[in-house]
């Protein structure tokens, strides 16, 4: 989602105020408006292939552990004990049956349901089928699991994403596995400014010499539907002069994939709003998600999959693949870095948008459809209670 729409706005539309990216009573309003209503990238149901194995994921406050139960299926609780608060769960691993706080021992079967309480007798008359974990939404798509901490859930993801599905089934990517464990990468810039460089490639000419060098430009292969937009780079036939990228080039050409020639040469990202990326290549994908911090700081969680494929030459496919977009991701951090610290000047003041930020309007519409005071100059010193979330 890279470039302008097939008939673009005309509009001039203005980048938002700098106190945006750095108002600290904003942070709590964007998460509870803004992304605890929306569907959140959970895991990949291969990463739970067992009953009890599980994996968290954290939102602002909030944390919501997603597990298999006895039967195989797919399960979402909030991860808070219904005793005293405790935090049941971290991080990824499997339970022993049971689901067991770690503070007083209360005990909760794979269903949710409340079966253990040491010392039941000195509760007197204790419900235990109204003390089971708190279930949270719950949908699927290409395999992933999402999760959604607000108290409904948005549009199915089959309805949201149903104008990509067609392009994305080549790729298989329900039958994907894990390449390596979820990873966190913490910058120190605000998340909305780490959206809003993803959502253009505006830079990618001068922030990002290598993959300009490997892709042409995606300005006119671009597709949109409500809260996605997609954008494609396609790898040039010219050799690059810096051997990885070169590397990739040829042993790509050489590589059965199994996928169709739209799909060989394509690189592709897929921007779900308000914070999720989606990328596909030939030899594998990657989601990232961008969660705040507090103003100007922000958390990358981000995991990579792929088919199962011990061939040699894809192997080592997915090894430069990583290489250059080790490189990319580390140009955008300090390209945002740079944005975040040029904000702090007294100086700014919002610039203009061009057709090839859409996307970025479109974001920063979506953020003041939540939170009208972004639109105002200065911050203010109290904000609107909310008239209702919708995503």
């Amino acid at each position: 989602m890279r470039g302008p729409t097939p008939e673009p706005d005309r509009t001039q539309h203005w980048a938002l105020p700098a106190w945006v990216y750095r108002h600290a009573p904003l942070t709590p309003l964007e998460v509870e408006r803004v992304l605890r209503p929306s569907w959140q990238i959970a895991t990949h149901e291969s990463a739970v292939p067992m009953p009890g194995d599980y994996t968290t994921v954290d939102l602002g406050p909030d944390s919501i552990v997603v597990l298999r139960d006895r039967d195989g299926q797919i399960r979402a609780y909030h991860n808070v004990c219904r005793h005293r608060g405790a935090r049941i769960l971290d991080g990824s691993g499997r339970c022993a049956g049971v689901v067991t706080c770690p503070y007083h021992g209360w005990t909760y079967q794979l269903d949710g349901r409340l079966t253990g309480v040491p010392s039941r007798d000195l509760y007197g008359d204790l419900d235990r089928g109204s003390l089971g974990l708190k279930s949270v939404h719950v949908d699927r798509l290409l395999g992933f699991v999402f999760v959604c901490f607000g108290d409904v859930a948005p549009a199915p993801l089959k309805t949201t994403f149903a104008p990509f599905l067609e392009e994305l089934a080549p790729y298989r990517i329900e039958e994907m596995v894990p390449l390596g464990p979820v990873g966190f990468e913490d910058w120190d810039v605000d998340w909305k400014l780490a959206v809003d460089n993803y959502l253009e490639s505006y830079h990618v000419p001068i922030g990002h010499p290598g993959l300009f060098r490997l892709c042409r430009p995606d300005y006119e292969d671009q597709k949109a539907a409500p809260m996605i937009g997609r954008g494609t780079g396609w790898i040039r036939d010219v050799p690059s002069p810096r051997w990885s990228e070169r590397a990739y080039q040829q042993l790509l050409a050489r590589t059965d994939l199994r996928l169709p020639p739209s799909c060989h040469r394509a690189w592709r990202h897929y921007s779900f709003l308000p914070n999720l990326g989606l990328d596909v290549y030939p030899e594998q994908m990657d989601f990232f998600q961008v969660l705040p911090l507090g103003p100007g700081r922000c958390r990358i969680r981000y995991g990579l999959f792929g088919l199962p494929d011990e061939r040699r030459e894809v192997r080592v496919l997915r090894r430069l693949s990583h290489r250059i977009n080790a490189s990319v991701n580390r140009e955008d951090r300090d390209l945002c870095m740079r944005v975040q610290r040029g904000l702090e000047s007294p100086s700014y003041t919002p610039g203009p948008l061009s057709g090839l930020e859409y996307w970025m309007i479109e974001f920063h519409q979506l953020l003041a459809s939540r939170i009208p005071e972004v639109r105002l100059p200065e911050a203010p010193a109290t904000f609107a209670a909310p008239r209702g979330v919708t995503l």
